[in-house]
């Protein structure tokens, strides 16, 4: 639409006005910004029920040769004080863990951040890359790890890294006795303590749960209803299941915190609780002492009162009621 000899506010207010289901839902010119290459937006102030801090926006197209404008478009935007609804959330970051039932599966993807490949012993590693290697390659490769540089030096897998820590011998060189005393003592690992802390820990599953993975469920465990904020262990009188004789205690660094109760009595029977949670079943609570269930009272009349019961109605029988007349006039006869 070109419009000629025409003042271009009037012609935005009036194509604001057009769109608008009201006039006065347009209210006065806020303002004109040049966006470029001739092109200009003005703003109205939208006066819409619902639409605070919403504008009118009508871009202009001026051309300088002809000397006329046209109107591009026209919408109703937003401003930083607008009133609009919360942005709008995937349905998988939506999902909580109480929305799924025993038959849904979210399944892992990937690159799941809370899992990381597990360990694959150095042994078995090394034993594949033998079986590709060529003679030539062989030989260089037995030279390679009968050099002293491999000593004491990191041994890395797929996810999980560990130092073997060679006793120190009298044909090492000094330059190599330096390097070895120049770790920490308590980064350095004997084969012995390895395999016993894989098989311990299963770390020699495919994916294991990263350190960052594992302080997020301690968390999320600690402030659930099996932490020391529940009601339950506001209520257990101080009776934790630190020293409950029904906690199963947990492996690893979660059990620095956590431990699994077995009491069949308990509400938290076969899940994990925090140590300094508590829920009144206690393995040092005594039982409390028989009582009857029903105590029977002496019998108490009501001398002051009388209930009035209503009979049913005597259903009429005519047969028996002859039986009845006559058996009374048998009597009186007599």
């Amino acid at each position: 639409m070109v419009q000629e000899d025409l003042d271009p506010e009037e012609l935005a207010r009036r194509v604001a006005l057009s769109v608008a289901a009201d006039s006065d839902e347009v209210g006065g010119l806020v303002g004109r910004t040049l966006i470029g290459d001739g092109v200009w937006d003005y703003r109205f102030a939208s006066a819409i029920k619902g639409y605070e801090g919403w504008q009118w926006s009508v871009t202009l197209y001026r051309d300088e040769d002809a000397d006329t404008w046209t109107v591009d478009e026209s919408s109703l935007v937003p401003t930083d004080a607008a009133l609009q609804p919360p942005a709008w959330v995937p349905w998988k970051d939506r999902l909580l863990p109480s929305d799924l039932s025993v038959t849904d599966a979210m399944g892992t993807e990937p690159d799941d951040p809370r899992l990381t490949a597990g360990y694959k012993p150095a042994q078995a590693s090394h034993q594949n890359s033998q079986v590709q290697l060529n003679p030539e390659d062989d030989e260089e490769g037995q030279q390679e790890s009968s050099s002293p540089a491999v000593d004491g030096a990191d041994q890395e897998t797929d996810g999980v890294v560990f130092r073997l820590a060679d006793r120190p011998s009298e044909e090492k060189d000094v330059h190599e006795q330096e390097s070895n005393d120049q770790i920490p003592h308590g980064a350095q690992t004997s084969s012995v303590d390895l395999d016993e802390a894989v098989d311990r820990f299963a770390l020699t599953r495919r994916h294991v749960m990263t350190a960052e993975a594992r302080t997020a469920t301690a968390k999320r465990w600690y402030e659930g209803q099996h932490g020391p904020k529940s009601l339950s262990t506001r209520t257990a009188k101080g009776k934790a299941c630190e020293t409950c004789g029904f906690m199963i205690p947990l492996a690893g660094d979660l059990g620095t915190m956590f431990g699994v109760c077995a009491n069949r009595w308990s509400p938290d029977d076969g899940r994990v609780v925090s140590l300094d949670h508590g829920c009144g079943e206690h393995s040092e609570i005594e039982p409390q002492e028989e009582s009857h269930l029903w105590v029977q009272s002496q019998p108490a009349y009501d001398d002051l009162h009388i209930d009035v019961v209503r009979q049913k109605p005597r259903e009429e029988r005519p047969e028996v009621e002859l039986m009845e007349q006559m058996q009374s006039e048998d009597g009186s006869e007599d």
